[in-house]
């Protein structure tokens, strides 16, 4: 199921003869072993050779390799340089730090700095409030992670974890005009981490976790609740779950159903699938199917730890025990936030008619999407190159830019299924299709909309 995307996007700088076929031989050895050519560019041309940048987007690492082997077994033609442009695009890091303020002579350094500076620190001291308007923290976000489960990449650890923070800050700032900054913690030791960001939360308006291994992330990030004055959002769990939401309102729109009479299977019941199960119950579902690796989750199950057995007393009215086959007979939603290819085109066919199916796990979801298609009228992924894409960047940076704008010192669920909703609302009807249940990440709407509904949601009370 991969197809060519820009993360395995190379640029290949080779030398060919400039013979009338050049051009034609160099872009047919890439079509022959499957890569797709994104730009041409002809950087010298000289009477015995011409020298040409070949921009191609691959599958893998080893697909990248056998299109540049392809390139190079052409008669006359050598391969100078590959460069990969995912490579080129974290050298030296993507985020900085720019400063607001001109420092152009000794008047606006002794305002910024010493001794001026000393008089916002005395009245920060007189009011600890005065921090929020005085200081960064008034737009700033910690990005926090153990490094403990990267994307679906498993346990890296912290270094490792830092281009997603990045990447996570820079998205923050692109899409809600949040100063962000990655926090990688050198511990996986759940005291040390709550005490860390005890430590450094003077700092920030807000926490995001990030990357986090479930069962220790759900005791993390409830006890930094209890114990900080600003808002702590561990995205994998609420990101996703606001995300899941406001898709399955607009897909059961499309299917014409109602919440209240689907049965709807969540498989996984990590941080993601908890999350999802907690949100989507407050929406008052006829019923919801936890699965994992061991089954669907029933009471009587043993050895559950305490997040599962909330899972198991608040889902699976029936108490039915089974497989994920046998949890997809007859249901209406099928969510997965697991591990790819776990079913095929049909066990869909047992669901009811307009059956939905979200395959999530990333990048290869627990069931192809074509394959999906045959039976489901609706189906999301979390891949950018199939329709209906749920990625977190939809929901984060506004929920977090309502939070900040609020001056809000916590989250609730109510903030949440806001979020939700304003994302549902901004497919209108003229637009709602099987093929566009959620907007764009570029759509301009998007995190003012979120934004906006956790704002009020944050100072309704």
């Amino acid at each position: 199921m991969p197809v060519p995307g820009p993360g395995y996007s190379i640029t290949v700088r080779v030398e060919a003869p400039p013979s009338a076929s050049a051009a034609g031989d160099l872009t047919s050895a890439v079509g022959r072993v499957g890569g797709v050519i994104t730009a041409f560019d002809v950087v010298e041309s000289h009477s015995d050779r011409v020298v040409v940048d070949i921009t191609c987007n691959a599958m893998s690492a080893n697909h990248a390799r056998d299109i540049t082997e392809a390139l190079e077994s052409l008669p006359g033609v050598a391969v100078r340089k590959v460069s990969d442009r995912t490579f080129l695009m974290h050298l030296g890091g993507k985020i900085e730090v720019t400063a607001k303020v001109a420092l152009r002579n000794r008047d606006d350094l002794s305002r910024a700095y010493t001794p001026g500076v000393a008089r916002i620190c005395q009245a920060i001291a007189e009011n600890p409030d005065d921090a929020r308007r005085l200081t960064i923290k008034r737009n700033t976000v910690a990005v926090v992670t153990d490094g403990s489960a990267v994307l679906g990449l498993g346990n890296l650890g912290p270094a490792a974890a830092l281009p997603v923070m990045e990447g996570k800050a820079a998205l923050f700032k692109k899409f809600a005009g949040v100063d962000a900054w990655p926090v990688c913690l050198d511990t996986q030791d759940t005291e040390e981490i709550i005490r860390a960001v005890e430590l450094i939360a003077p700092v920030y308006g807000g926490i995001n976790l990030e990357d986090i291994a479930a069962p220790r992330c759900f005791e993390i990030e409830a006890r930094l609740r209890d114990k900080l004055n600003i808002p702590v959002f561990h995205d994998d769990q609420h990101g996703t779950a606001i995300c899941v939401v406001a898709a399955l309102r607009n897909a059961l729109r499309v299917v014409g159903k109602d919440m209240s009479a689907v049965r709807i299977v969540v498989c996984g019941v990590g941080a993601a699938g908890s999350a999802i199960i907690r949100l989507l119950s407050q929406r008052g579902p006829a019923d919801i199917i936890a699965v994992d690796i061991d089954g669907i989750v029933h009471r009587g199950r043993e050895n559950m730890d305490a997040n599962m057995a909330w899972v198991a007393a608040n889902t699976n009215r029936a108490d039915v025990s089974g497989r994920l086959h046998d949890a997809l007979v007859g249901a209406d939603v099928f969510i997965g936030v697991s591990a790819p290819n776990l079913f095929g085109a049909d066990q869909v066919a047992t669901m009811a008619e307009g059956a939905v199916v979200f395959a999530l796990a990333n990048p290869d979801p627990e069931i192809d999407p074509l394959e999906a298609q045959k039976h489901a009228a609706v189906v999301a992924t979390g891949r950018s190159d199939y329709p209906n894409q749920i990625n977190n960047v939809l929901a984060f940076p506004g929920v977090f830019r309502g939070l900040l704008d609020a001056q809000a010192h916590g989250i609730t669920d109510a903030m949440l299924l806001a979020a939700a909703d304003a994302l549902a609302d901004i497919v209108d009807g003229d637009r709602l299709n099987p093929s566009f249940i959620v907007p764009s990440v570029f759509d301009a709407a998007v995190a003012p909309a979120v934004a906006e509904a956790v704002r009020k949601a944050a100072t309704a009370g």
